[in-house]
């Protein structure tokens, strides 16, 4: 593809490979090296300082980024009664209990967040195999096995993420789309990487965040300088 690699490398002269950019020039460079037709999705891809090997070294957690994530997420709920109810008022695309868990043992996948009340938790679990290798299954650590089915859906809806490190020691995670102001995909960024200090584990030993890269969809990799994250623990 001729065209595509033209404009690859007419994005890629515009990245400096050997520099490290503060957050705002990165997200800034991001925008401009976009050249697919379509809204790239932005990644940020964080290397820690962890074993997640060890189980005391495993970060992981959710959080709503200040400006969402530009996706629609098709959200499903295993709850009861009341709570079912609850969820379809608060914008859940699915909601029900025993016959919702029959319908996606069946094959239904259509959905992007799956919640659950804790009391769907047993029936839930049988789904493991399904939910488990595609990052779905429900989970007390971020927030989506919970009685308070309203907020979680409001949330999910409204640009909550979750992360987790993978065993090579990378958080990966959607943090916008190209088509976000600059200060919309920093303020993202900036929301992430905090949240990751802040779950640093005790355990870690030596540098903690080790690298930073953002990126779009067909987008070159853009480095971004750790070291204001690294010496102040918090960056606004």
């Amino acid at each position: 593809m001729p065209k595509l690699s033209k404009n690859r490398t007419k994005v890629d002269e515009t990245v400096d490979r050997s520099r490290k950019y503060t957050v705002e020039e990165a997200c800034a460079l991001v925008k401009k090296a976009k050249f697919a037709k379509f809204d790239e999705t932005v990644d940020l891809a964080v290397r820690l300082g962890v074993n997640p090997k060890h189980a005391d070294q495993m970060v992981r957690g959710a959080l709503v980024l200040p400006h969402g994530t530009g996706q629609t997420v098709r959200v499903l709920v295993f709850a009861k009664g009341e709570k079912e109810r609850e969820a379809r008022e608060a914008g859940a695309d699915f909601a029900g209990s025993d016959d919702m868990v029959a319908k996606v043992s069946e094959g239904f996948m259509d959905f992007d967040r799956v919640i659950a009340t804790p009391d769907m938790m047993g029936a839930v679990g049988k789904l493991g195999r399904v939910l488990g290798p595609r990052g779905l299954m429900p989970n007390p650590k971020v927030g989506t096995v919970t009685f308070d089915i309203g907020n979680a859906v409001r949330e999910a809806k409204g640009g909550k993420i979750e992360y987790r490190v993978e065993k090579a020691g990378i958080v990966h995670a959607r943090i916008g789309k190209a088509s976000f102001a600059e200060g919309a995909l920093s303020d993202n960024a900036k929301a992430l990487i905090n949240a990751l200090v802040r779950a640093k584990p005790s355990t870690a030993k030596g540098a903690y965040i080790r690298s930073i890269t953002v990126s779009s969809t067909m987008g070159p990799g853009i480095k971004i300088d750790p070291g204001q994250f690294i010496a102040g623990g918090e960056e606004g």
